[in-house]
């Protein structure tokens, strides 16, 4: 239990208790049963014995020794569960309360729907309190969301969801005891992530259990249905509904309410009747034998089939459940077409499912209900039941060719988008598209423009050029406004993503003020894939304007896929222009959020992945660029396979592993040849054409930049253009031209700025003084140092500042392998850092408490791992752990650069 340890009453309290204020005290605490009592008259006891005051506390209803009071000085009288006192205990708290020494102080609590009389928790008449007396009333409240959110935070951590505390708030009621009995199961039985679902599986807690069917057990015999009609309903009712639904008839129904009311087995709201805690009404639901079950869910939807407007959703559960099937299926088919046209896709999408899963829906309206269910899942949450209750309907030899062939289409959308079946997505669609050209040619546009969308892993971008012009004729042939707002949205995707310079006025043309909601729907999409396409091409603000554009009109036409691409995008816009604080948390959690949808989550774990990298992290930039949760890069879109693939070849070189990265990369640059979309190389390419000169294929490499420069001819791609310079300068180093990658790599350093990417800004920067260091003394570099060094340390206060570890450390080590020794300024032997950490023993320790291994630390800092291990073991001692994972906490991880003294005599 959780209570404030600060009230209202706590300074009155308190001055009582210390004997500052002789005048008696009594706080009356009620809540309903689970709610906190307990907690408050803890607090209380608290400040009695802060105050050294005495204490008393009993427990009505249980046995207890006769009460004696200290003989003088203040006292505290606890007194719980009031409404449980006998006429004996409740004489002797009147007494007491009536007739109190100076320095007495009350605390009586009780829960309000228990007590004999209605509001007078001591009975009738009321005590006669003393004119002196302080008399104060605390109403615990139930817990509202933001209370739950604590409490479930601090009991399942990383695990607490918005999904499970907006659950566990809804089925408590807001209950303390309620929701901590449920935390209780949830800590362990739930694993990386808390769902609903989860919340759902708990059950009812057995306390919870117990009191509601002990309340409903209390009842008479003839009462009891009024409180199994307000289960039934699983909602506040009227009293006419309820009476209604029971079968009681008018009169007794009346005394029945009134009876459960009074015996609190029903609560009383602004909404109605129901009972007090909706978990609750499962335990009495199930106690109800099924035959009388069955009818009063017969009476519920006669009841719910009079409203206006009728609720069909309630109604078709109502219906289900009294046996009326005809009846079920009727009010499913409205509830699931009202959802869909009015935007709420999930909600018609979960209806569908469970109900095209029962073998009791005869063919027909299996053919009426599996078509809203595949247009309502194509622009919902992925959900693998629907993908399996379409795929047993489309094999049905009794579909109507038309029905079959629209199923085909939103299938193939299901499987390619939400689940990650890309080549069988492929198939179905290409054959929906057949099947649909003679008798819907609006729908196969639609199939074609899907086969548009450049995305798809082994297609080459001619083959999707080859549909679009299908397509369009298609689609103006039909005639249809949303068959030709679909192409128009995959148009712009093919544009943006070739980097075409006319997809910013093809972006503007799409139809965002339409009245049509399947027009919106494409809209919506085309926005949010030409920001994602304006990312990867280096467009930072433009592809900000369309996120913001696209979420909303997704919001706004209830397509929660196409908001969540988005999302994923968004994240994707921060790793590339430098928003890294708190960007690895949100990439956990949006992979969390979305983890049954790979397709959609692939954008948090590359970013992730990238962060680790950058961060010294490398086993686990290896788990979330290629772990066993990722898909194969064959599968996967091919700007993220590429991508992907790229930060995979910049870790094999950090860790020495030439071989590897040569692999990566060549099987890497053959997806990209094939796909033949270059601005999507852009994170591909300077580390592929590094891996292959450093392992002795240069000539690859050199065909790599040709390749790549003759891809980006006349195209709108700015990281493209600074991967190219950066890909020119690395093999140029590799090489060891120094003069030619020196201006390269400061020409790439400038692409970057302008985009902005300040982290490849920075790396390009970095490599550009690594190489004129490196060439110093050289004719064609004399003089060239000093600018290096100055540049080199803005990039390590670059890399700080974003939290890349890793590359600070590196370029401060480069910097520091590069100074002359200033001998005659330095007295002879180490200088003493005593218990404080050096330069180096702190630089080694953050590296340590990333992860890295000493061979590791040892190649980054230009030292030998015996000397790591030393500093190591220095650092941990200093530090006072023998982990080295404590070591980057202790340490933390916002520390300045070491600082660095320029060379002498420019050198």
């Amino acid at each position: 239990m959780v209570t404030a340890p600060e009230h209202f009453w706590s300074p009155r309290l308190r001055r009582t208790l210390a004997g500052d204020c002789p005048a008696p005290v009594l706080l009356l605490v009620e809540g309903l049963a689970g709610t906190g009592k307990t907690g408050v008259v803890q607090d209380v006891v608290v400040l009695a014995e802060a105050a050294g005051a005495g204490c008393l506390r009993l427990v009505c209803g249980e046995p207890a020794a006769p009460l004696e009071l200290p003989g003088e000085g203040p006292v505290l009288i606890a007194v719980e569960d009031v409404h449980r006192a006998d006429a004996g205990e409740l004489g002797m708290i009147r007494r007491l309360l009536e007739r109190p020494r100076p320095g007495m102080a009350f605390v009586l609590t009780y829960r309000p729907e228990e007590l004999a009389d209605s509001g007078l928790p001591l009975g009738t008449p009321p005590p006669r309190y003393p004119p002196a007396m302080t008399v104060l009333r605390h109403r615990i409240r139930p817990w509202n969301t933001e209370e739950v959110r604590r409490v479930t935070a601090e009991a399942l951590g990383e695990r607490c969801t918005d999904e499970t505390v907006a659950r566990l708030h809804e089925r408590s009621g807001g209950v303390a005891q309620v929701v901590a009995d449920l935390l209780t199961v949830l800590r362990d039985s739930t694993g990386q992530r808390c769902t609903a679902a989860d919340v759902d599986a708990a059950g009812v807690p057995v306390r919870l259990a117990d009191l509601s069917l002990g309340r409903t057990a209390g009842l008479q015999p003839e009462h009891r249905p009024i409180v199994w009609a307000a289960a039934v309903l699983g909602e506040p009712a009227s009293r006419d509904d309820l009476v209604a639904v029971s079968g009681l008839g008018r009169a007794v129904g009346r005394e029945a309410l009134l009876a459960a009311l009074a015996g609190a087995a029903l609560a009383e709201s602004a909404e109605g009747y129901g009972i007090p805690v909706p978990l609750a009404g499962t335990a009495v639901y199930e106690s109800v034998p099924g035959p009388v079950r069955q009818e009063l869910h017969s009476r519920a939807a006669e009841v719910l089939g009079h409203r206006r407007p009728v609720p069909w959703a309630a109604l078709a559960r109502h219906r289900r459940a009294g046996g009326r099937i005809r009846g079920w299926l009727r009010a499913v088919e409205q509830a699931a077409r009202e959802a869909a046209d009015s935007g709420r896709h999930q909600e018609a999408s979960s209806l569908l499912e469970d109900t095209l899963a029962s073998p009791a829906v005869p063919p027909g309206t299996r053919a009426r209900l599996a078509p809203i269910l595949a247009r309502s899942a194509v622009v919902g949450l992925r959900s693998d039941q629907t993908v399996r209750v379409l795929t047993q309907i489309v094999d049905d030899a009794a579909l109507p060719a038309a029905v079959r062939g629209e199923l085909r289409l939103d299938l193939g959308l299901l499987l390619c988008n939400q689940v990650g079946m890309t080549e069988r997505g492929w198939q179905e669609l290409e054959r929906a598209a057949a099947e649909l050209r003679e008798d819907r040619p609006d729908l196969s546009a639609r199939a074609m423009s899907a086969l548009v969308m450049p995305h798809w892993p082994r297609y080459p971008v001619d083959v999707h050029q080859g549909w679009l012009q299908e397509a369009a004729a298609t689609a103006e042939e039909s005639g249809d406004d949303a068959a030709r707002s679909a192409v128009a949205a995959n148009r712009v995707s093919l544009a943006m993503s070739c980097g075409d310079p006319r997809a910013w006025e093809l972006a503007g043309a799409l139809p965002t003020d339409t009245t049509d909601p399947r027009s919106r729907l494409h809209a919506a999409r085309g926005l949010c894939n030409a920001a994602d396409a304006a990312v990867w091409l280096g467009h930072p603000e433009r592809a900000q304007h369309l996120l913001t554009e696209g979420i909303a009109l997704s919001n706004k036409s209830g397509a929660p896929y196409t908001e969540h691409t988005a999302l994923g995008t968004r994240l994707r816009l921060e790793w590339v222009t430098g928003r890294w604080a708190g960007l690895d948390n949100r990439c956990e959690d949006f992979v969390a959020s979305t983890a049954a949808m790979p397709v959609i989550s692939a954008d948090a774990r590359l970013v992730r992945g990238l962060l680790a990298l950058a961060g010294g992290e490398w086993d686990a930039a290896h788990s979330w660029l290629a772990g066993g949760d990722s898909a194969p890069r064959d599968e996967t879109a091919p700007p993220l396979a590429a991508a992907t693939s790229g930060g995979l070849i910049r870790l094999a070189l950090a860790r020495q592993e030439l071989p590897a990265a040569a692999q990566e990369a060549r099987e890497a640059w053959a997806r990209a040849r094939q796909k033949g979309i270059w601005a999507w190389a852009a994170d591909l390419a300077p580390w592929a054409v590094e891996a292959l000169a450093r392992s002795g294929a240069p000539e690859e490499a050199r065909h790599m930049i040709a390749e790549f420069t003759a891809g980006l001819e006349s195209r709108d791609a700015p990281l493209a253009v600074g991967a190219l310079l950066w890909s020119r300068a690395a093999l140029a180093e590799a090489e060891g031209r120094l003069s030619d990658a020196v201006p390269l790599y400061g020409e790439a350093a400038a692409a970057y700025a302008s985009v902005p990417s300040p982290y490849f800004q920075a790396l390009t920067s970095e490599a550009a003084g690594r190489c004129a260091l490196a060439g110093t003394g050289a004719d064609d570099l004399a003089g060239e140092a000093p600018w290096a060094v100055a540049d080199l340390i803005a990039c390590t206060r670059q890399f700080t500042e974003l939290g890349a570890v890793w590359d600070a450390a590196r370029t401060r080590a480069l910097l520091r392998s590069h100074q002359p020794a200033k001998e005659a300024a330095r007295q002879p032997g180490r200088p003493s850092y005593g218990d404080r950490l050096s330069p180096r023993e702190r630089e080694v320790a953050e590296l340590a408490g990333t992860g890295l291994t000493n061979r590791e630390i040892a190649m980054t800092l230009h030292l030998s791992p015996r000397t790591v291990e030393q500093h190591v073991a220095r650092a941990m001692r200093k530090l006072g752990t023998t982990s080295r994972r404590r070591l980057a906490q202790l340490i933390g991880t916002s520390v300045s650069p070491a600082p660095v003294s320029k060379p002498a005599n420019g050198g």
